[in-house]
């Protein structure tokens, strides 16, 4: 039996990865981005769908089985190696805190802010095209746009912790990816966070903004006003989640046992 790499290892492997993710040309990133982007409405809409399906019969249990259909559009984003917001904070800023002390601040910001527009554009175009009368079963635009309901309807403060734990929640998924070795143990931790992120449900910036958008196709009670203020309070909560809880700390951890280690040998 395999044993799973301890976390400086995984440090390292980040490192490497965050390197291809840093140098990639415009073009790539805005392909994999976008790629992202509409990719998760795979998830989105098998969510709407079995929540249609199962919830007139089973009520609230339609939840938890809309949760374990959406995990298949996280699936789909590791293994295809596509380029999501959140995601793709740990990776990178391992890159940056071990290249000599340089945070490398310009290419961190270009690869973060390509990823978001583009993640967005995608999923928002993508979801047009599911919106078209006839495309998704019976039920189902009534189902994502009582989803869209419930996340504008939450105070600020709840989506805004919402978003801390959704961000913590994704980029520890980049975190414990680096760990594995196998094409099936990525699909089952994909699959286990796509699950848990859809059962809370915890706000991902790009994946409750597609749910929103969705809910102003099927809702004109949600405005782009709406939309907007969503897209502001998850982004916030996903930065201080996923790099202030998840990515900071674990390189603060690796980057601490690096000096004691020193400290010892010396």
């Amino acid at each position: 039996m395999s044993v799973a790499p301890d976390p400086a290892e995984i440090f390292d492997r980040a490192v490497e990865e965050g390197e291809r993710r840093l140098d990639q040309s415009l073009l790539e990133l805005v392909s994999t981005s976008f790629i992202a982007g509409f990719t998760i409405v795979f998830g989105i809409a098998a969510l709407g769908v079995v929540d249609a399906l199962v919830e007139p019969q089973f009520g609230a249990v339609a939840h938890i089985a809309g949760a374990l259909a959406f995990g298949v559009g996280v699936v789909f984003l590791v293994v295809g190696r596509t380029e999501l917001f959140n995601e793709n904070f740990f990776d990178p800023a391992a890159t940056a805190a071990d290249r000599d002390g340089s945070w490398l601040l310009g290419p961190l910001v270009r690869l973060w802010t390509v990823t978001f527009v583009f993640n967005l554009v995608g999923g928002f175009l993508f979801a047009l095209v599911f919106a078209v009368d006839g495309v998704l079963p019976s039920g189902t635009a009534h189902a994502l746009g009582r989803t869209a309901e419930e996340i504008v309807r939450r105070p600020r403060r709840a989506m805004f912790a919402s978003a801390i734990v959704g961000g913590a929640l994704v980029s520890m998924l980049s975190f414990l990816l680096e760990g594995v070795n196998t094409v099936r143990s990525r699909i089952t931790l994909a699959y286990i966070v796509g699950f848990l992120l859809a059962l809370g449900p915890f706000d991902h910036v790009i994946v409750t903004a597609i749910h929103v958008f969705f809910g102003m196709l099927f809702d004109p009670r949600i405005t782009y006003g709406t939309l907007f203020e969503t897209i502001v309070i998850a982004t916030a909560g996903n930065l201080v989640g996923g790099l202030g809880l998840v990515t900071f700390t674990h390189v603060a951890q690796v980057r601490g046992a690096r000096k004691s280690n020193g400290s010892s040998d010396s």
